[in-house]
């Protein structure tokens, strides 16, 4: 039988229609990503929509649009943030990259009958970080740019120099090279991210999902304290100036680390597609083992002319190509949802799995965020789910493989309706995405959460009293609130079974000298919703006593940096609560700080500076004026990062009565500067660093 032609069926428009929806999605997805650092997708996902992108636009020609996700790279610019831009030098190009082995086999074929050589190929680990354009003018850095879209990006080099792994200043001129690029990737290791994610944690405050949305975050911070405190690394990985230093690239990356600059270890010259292949499943495994994230292969051509004679396309090189490693993941029953109860409220449910191997650890539990995140992926209980660890971490489900037959084929789950651990009606605020149980005097979780919170080591700082001694205590009737703590005393605790006299007097000690803890720290350690550490800081210097706080304004407390109208708000109604005022007078009547001593408002309230940008100080013996934490915080507060060992990195010391033997003999050894507490707050008064 002959088809007639109108009878083949003619899927252009709706090819075309999917051209556009492509390209929505993908330009979404690139913001968030980019400039929110909130991934909608995940990297494979992302790359096969954007395959499939190619392909339709290849079909269709006429449908050519320079502005497609096609043919420009994604970016993370943003006109808010406040930072300079500026022009890239050279333009910014994403690679090319592939999940498939058998398509490095045919780049690699595709680079030799190009050039009708066998190159040398240089292997590089790809780091997963955020890309980054070092400008230097004879040996001094003078910008630090985002990829941002390729050909601008925003300078953000304050932020920048708080890295101590990126030099300020190299001996560029024993190279004969006055004026070059470096470029690099800027990276949270996983030791910074893990602790970082518990602080926000701790704080109920959302989760980087991976290290490099915390890296990407964090370099888009205004405030280069922070950054500094977040402890960012890097590794540079390109070198680019007009007259280069050698003729291949891995030449380059060797005159760049005798230099100074961080370049990895983990780099081979190839020879041969086997080569290339050894390499990539050595770190397909070994990988796991470093110090930071990494998700992939890096393949370049090492002769650089023969970079040149191989060019680009409009977005990437075609003398490299980078190979993603597959996110590792099982699949495994949700047996049960079950429900956990934070220090404020928020209720987050959490997926009880079938055990599973994941990464080399036996994942049980995984989080599943809050109801919006369920409804989305349509999951419930006896599902066949998709587990990944997210960064090697953290412990997600990415997917629904099957679902378990209802009756009548209807979706079933459901969000608790009340507490379960106080059985409070929950309630949802319209504008977050969290339910909440707001029984905050008579729900354990939220009472011994909020003790917890108090004594920990960057609130009131009480050694003693950990999460199962609070537990043991609630449960004996002992405590209910922080201002309980001060109550205890020495026969209640000791006649506690398994406390001995050592213990309790440990905590005691430990309690009775929280009171000397300052107002910042006391502020925070009250755990006030949505007042945090840096917050907390900002609104001590601004009002200096717990009675300033409670009668300010919602236009005064605004005013702070940081603080917007539902901070003030929470800070309101925290003082609005009868049972807040009491607990903050029974403070006050024994003695803690709810106020700014005269000395501390000279300096440890000063307003910030970036003094101490850069400076790597170890703190060591004891002092007159301020306490070892309160020069960690005024070091912090100045830009500065503290240490406790002394390196060829440490700018100097700051050296109080009884200084260490070991560190005084070490600095003598490296010709470290030695400063005593007075010049050091002279230093600080004089805001003049040289």
């Amino acid at each position: 039988m002959q088809l007639d032609l109108f009878d083949i069926p003619d899927n252009s428009a709706a090819e075309k229609e999917e051209i556009l929806a492509l390209r929505r999605e993908l330009d979404k997805a690139n913001y968030k990503y980019y400039v929110l650092s909130q991934p909608t997708l995940s990297d494979r996902e992302f790359d096969r929509k954007m395959r499939r992108l190619q392909d339709l636009e290849a079909l269709h020609p006429e449908m050519a649009d320079k502005n497609s996700p096609t043919q420009r790279v994604g970016s993370d610019l943003s006109q808010k943030n406040g930072f300079r831009q500026l022009g890239h030098r050279h333009p910014m190009l994403s690679l090319a990259n592939t999940y498939s082995e058998q398509e490095i086999h045919d780049w690699y074929e595709r680079v030799c009958k190009d050039i009708n050589i066998n190159p040398e190929i240089v292997c590089e680990l790809k780091y997963d970080g955020l890309s980054i354009s070092l400008w230097y003018e004879h040996g001094v850095l003078t910008h630090a740019l985002t990829r941002g879209d390729g050909t601008r990006g925003d300078d953000v080099i304050d932020n920048v120099k708080t890295i101590s792994s990126i030099p300020w200043k190299v001996e560029s001129s024993k190279f004969n090279v006055q004026s070059f690029e470096i470029r690099g990737e800027i990276l949270l290791p996983w030791e910074s991210f893990e602790r970082l994610n518990k602080e926000r944690e701790e704080q109920e405050e959302p989760l980087f999902a991976n290290p490099r949305n915390a890296a990407s975050g964090t370099l888009k911070l205004q405030d280069p304290r922070i950054v500094a405190k977040r402890g960012l690394d890097a590794y540079l990985y390109y070198f680019i100036a007009d007259d280069e230093p050698s003729d291949t690239h891995f030449g380059c990356l060797e005159v760049a680390k005798a230099m100074g600059f961080k370049v990895s270890d983990a780099i081979r010259v190839c020879h041969s597609i086997d080569e290339i292949m050894d390499f990539i499943g050595y770190w397909d495994t070994e990988r796991k083992n470093l110090p930071v994230a990494t998700d992939g292969i890096v393949l370049k051509v090492n002769d650089l002319n023969l970079q040149k004679q191989l060019g680009y396309t409009a977005k990437t090189p075609r003398w490299a190509i980078a190979y993603k490693f597959p996110a590792e993941k099982q699949l495994t029953m949700l047996k049960k949802i079950t429900y956990q109860v934070g220090r404020t409220g928020v209720v987050t449910p959490v997926a009880n799995l079938e055990p599973v191997q994941l990464s080399g650890t036996v994942v049980q539990r995984a989080t599943l965020h809050n109801e919006d995140f369920i409804h989305q992926l349509g999951i419930q209980e006896g599902d066949m789910v998709w587990v990944e660890k997210g960064g090697e971490i953290i412990p997600k489900i990415t997917g629904v493989e099957s679902r378990r037959q209802e009756s009548g084929g209807q979706y079933a789950y459901q969000f608790i309706s009340h507490c379960p651990e106080c059985g409070a009606m929950l309630v949802r605020d319209p504008e977050q995405v969290a339910w909440r149980c707001p029984n905050e005097e008579g729900c354990p979780p939220q009472q011994k959460g909020r003790i917890e919170h108090f004594v920990a080591r960057k609130a009131m700082n009480i050694d003693g009293l950990g999460s199962e001694t609070i537990d043991f205590f609630f449960e004996k009737g002992l405590i209910r609130n922080v201002a309980d703590l001060y109550d205890l005393r020495y026969d209640d605790i000791l006649s506690l079974e398994g406390f001995q006299q050592k213990a309790t007097q440990n905590i005691l000690h430990g309690i009775e000298q929280s009171k000397q803890v300052p107002w910042s720290r006391v502020l925070f350690a009250l755990g006030i919703r949505m007042v945090g550490e840096t917050t907390a800081k900002k609104l001590a210097r601004r009002f200096t006593s717990v009675d300033m706080l409670r009668q300010a304004t919602v236009e005064q407390l605004t005013e702070v940096e940081d603080v917007g109208i539902q901070i003030a708000e929470s800070i309101q109604r925290y003082f609005s609560k009868a049972e807040n005022i009491s607990i903050v007078e029974r403070l006050s009547a024994v003695g803690v700080q709810l106020e700014s001593s005269d000395k501390l408002q000279t300096a440890q309230f000063v307003e910030y500076s970036n003094i101490l940008a850069g400076k790597v100080i170890v703190i060591s013996g004891t002092f007159s004026h301020h306490s070892r934490e309160e020069y960690k915080d005024l070091i912090e507060q100045h830009g500065g990062r503290n240490t406790g060992a002394v390196s060829k990195n440490t700018s100097f010391i700051l050296a109080g009565d009884n200084m260490g033997p070991q560190k005084l003999e070490k600095a003598n050894q490296l010709g470290v500067q030695i400063m005593s507490e007075d010049e050091f707050l002279e230093l600080i008064d004089s805001k003049d660093l040289t």
